[in-house]
């Protein structure tokens, strides 16, 4: 359901704005009228597009999607993010910041530390989601239960996305808020999706010594990795115009 159907949307559109014509619904919404037109056509309308109607009319963004098949639970299924999740959000570089503020005073405490935290999500959001939610076969899971190949699942991961209908099903696997998977890939705001403004530095200033020195380090081995893989693929790239120049 990575997509409503097209009769179901038109339903609600009509429900929610009786009177107003696609145009007016394009306009309210801050979407253009072709990239609506060419979902109608299609006879499917993006989650997006959905959460962008919803806002524009002034509508909760979580309740508009529970008028569609496969996000019905999603209202009742919002609870606090747990600790893990909220770390998750916090960038590699909002961790080195508070590890070197640590370090240079051991007094330090997060009352004295001004964190100006990165907005989220960050690059690496949704992998660093997955993986603080995992309770072990996370993957396995999804894949048997979705449908969509682990080989599938796996490039969603790398590309930093994830499809909204398969971020509901993580969280309902894991236990956790249905809504955290669609705020960590964007398609929901923190505030739509019940995480608390100040959650991300509780629990980030919650973490020991050690475990802030344990995050950094597992953050900056996933970064090499990119690194690594964006320089062994620039340098496929340039073999490949050598041998055809």
């Amino acid at each position: 359901m990575m997509a409503v159907t097209a009769k179901a949307f038109q339903l609600w559109r009509s429900r929610i704005a009786p009177q107003d014509t696609v145009s007016d619904l394009c306009r309210v919404a801050g979407i253009k009228r072709s990239t609506l037109a060419q979902q109608l056509v299609r006879g499917k309308v993006s989650v997006t597009t959905v959460v962008a109607v919803a806002r524009g009319y002034g509508l909760p963004a979580v309740e508009a999607l529970a008028v569609f098949e496969g996000y019905e639970d999603l209202p009742a299924g919002i609870v606090p993010p747990t600790d893990a999740e909220l770390v998750s959000q916090v960038s590699h570089t909002d961790i080195l910041r508070l590890l070197v503020a640590r370090s240079e005073d051991r007094e330090y405490t997060c009352t004295d530390v001004q964190l100006h935290l990165a907005p989220f999500p960050h690059r690496n959001s949704v992998r660093a989601w997955i993986e603080a939610i995992d309770p072990g076969d996370l993957r396995q899971q999804l894949a048997a239960s979705t449908g969509v190949a682990r080989q599938n699942l796996s490039a969603q991961l790398t590309a930093g996305r994830l499809a909204p209908e398969i971020a509901v099903q993580a969280a309902r696997i894991a236990g956790v808020s249905l809504a955290s998977g669609l705020v960590v890939t964007g398609l929901l705001t923190p505030a739509e999706g019940g995480w608390p403004e100040d959650g991300r530095a509780r629990a980030l200033c919650a973490l020991s010594d050690l475990d802030l020195v344990f995050l950094a380090r597992d953050r900056l081995d996933v970064l090499g990795k990119q690194i690594r893989r964006a320089e062994l693929d620039d340098g496929k790239d340039r073999a490949m115009w050598e041998n055809l120049g």
